[in-house]
């Protein structure tokens, strides 16, 4: 149990009352074969981590139920960790003493810096990403995500998310008309991340703001792979973030873009089998209707319940004729 933070002499003691209910805990110390004060701190340990219940006036000591004690140490330990963790995200004051340490030399970047190459552009925004505190805002021009974009982005979008970064968004509404894009945009907005969709000519240039400090734009828009510039000057990020509240305020909120325009992220498949759920009542009609198998027409509706954030088949079939998906 040491994954949980117990110590050796407060596991075997839980184990030993465990065994021994309502028995009294004098003497104990002899059992494990440690000083009488060690058993004392073990004792009164567990009994503040509830895993050893008020011992009675006789003086008899009863184990909390192994289920109640395992999930009391599992809460205390994740909360442990996600204050840990919170920690370590908000440590940018350490980068910052640590090049002080450089000093005048090798001083952090104040004016633009050039950034060469796809792989050194993406390192240095999953850095940006792991340390912005407050916000990120960006503005995205591309018209799909590869499966491979996604499953990089994913982390740390949703890692930031979960540590309370705001995230700012605007994609191109040609994104929509990509299935793969369209869901991964919506499982963001889930998240808490606030998405926008803009027409093409407002979205035209990607750039990237992080905690209204730091702007990554790229070097050529038309070849983002040809390197990036990295701005630190307060004028000049000032003019970008107000480029982008613009953008930002012109852009319609995803949700209403879906709705609004009928496009729906949703492939031939998922249409066919949304339409199913909403005229027909049996899966195994549906099934026959679609030319597939019972089994993968119910895949499918799982995934749409999942897609539209649906509890049920009802629930979907309304929220599809909301956003005009049906």
């Amino acid at each position: 149990m040491a994954v949980f933070g117990l110590s050796a002499t407060e596991e075997e003691l839980y184990r030993h009352f465990l065994r021994n209910p309502g028995t009294s805990a004098d003497d104990v110390h002899l059992l494990l074969r440690t000083a009488d004060q060690d058993a004392a701190r073990a004792l009164e340990r567990l009994r503040e981590l509830g895993l050893l219940l008020p011992a009675g006036p006789d003086g008899r000591v009863v184990p909390a139920d192994p289920e109640q004690a395992v999930s009391r140490l599992t809460d205390r330990r994740l909360h442990e960790l996600h204050q840990d963790l919170r920690r370590v995200t908000r440590s940018r004051h350490v980068v910052d003493g640590l090049r002080a340490e450089q000093g005048a030399r090798s001083a952090a970047p104040q004016g633009i810096e050039q950034i060469e190459g796809l792989a050194a552009i993406r390192g240095r925004i999953e850095d940006l990403a792991f340390f912005a505190r407050e916000e990120i805002l960006s503005v995205e021009p591309y018209t799909r995500l590869s499966p491979e974009n996604i499953a990089r982005s994913r982390p740390l979008d949703l890692r930031c998310l979960a540590r309370g970064v705001t995230i700012r968004n605007v994609v191109r509404r040609s994104a929509l008309a990509d299935p793969p894009t369209a869901s991964y945009l919506r499982e963001l907005a889930a998240a808490g991340a606030h998405i926008r969709v803009a027409d093409e000519g407002e979205a035209g240039e990607r750039l990237l703001v992080y905690d209204r400090r730091t702007v990554l734009v790229p070097l050529d828009p038309r070849d983002t792979a040809r390197g990036a510039l990295l701005a630190h000057k307060s004028g000049l990020v000032a003019n970008i973030i107000a480029l982008f509240e613009k953008i930002w305020a012109q852009a319609a909120p995803l949700d209403a873009a879906v709705g609004q325009h009928g496009e729906s992220p949703l492939s031939e498949m998922e249409r066919r089998v949304l339409l199913a759920m909403c005229t027909v009542g049996k899966d195994e009609a549906g099934a026959r209707e679609l030319g597939v198998s019972v089994r993968t027409y119910r895949r499918h509706v799982a995934d749409l319940l999942h897609l539209l954030g649906a509890a049920s088949r009802a629930q979907a079939a309304l929220l599809a004729r909301e956003r005009g998906w049906v």
